[in-house]
């Protein structure tokens, strides 16, 4: 039996080059933001984070795609944003789409 696994993008690295990865690309605020677990949060740390991470296999699993989709493969963090923040977007002139003229006639009364 082979412990090969040459899939696995995260075969062979330990957590603690995950975590530090992570936050030496992206800092604490964005981790934070990423994936919204209180170690990342309030007075973070890479040891704190780590202890928690070992023993809380729902947080490592998110903090683990995290890496791989955006380390790994490069793709770019989706902003999060937080509802009770967003300031509403003013309508734009341009937006409103304007009357066609192919169907116009339909709408004339007959004199």
């Amino acid at each position: 039996m082979s412990n090969d696994q040459p899939r696995n993008p995260l075969h062979g690295v330990k957590l603690e080059q995950v975590v530090t990865d992570l936050v030496d690309t992206f800092g604490w605020e964005t981790l934070a933001e990423q994936v919204n677990i209180n170690c990342f949060r309030s007075n973070p740390t890479v040891k704190s984070s780590l202890k928690f991470l070992r023993k809380t296999q729902w947080a490592r699993d998110k903090v683990e795609s995290l890496y791989v989709y955006a380390i790994i493969r490069g793709k770019p963090l989706k902003p999060q944003f937080n509802t009770s923040s967003r300031v509403p977007a003013e309508p734009s002139v341009a937006a409103t789409p304007k009357p066609s003229a192919a169907n116009s006639h339909i709408w004339k009364t007959p004199s």
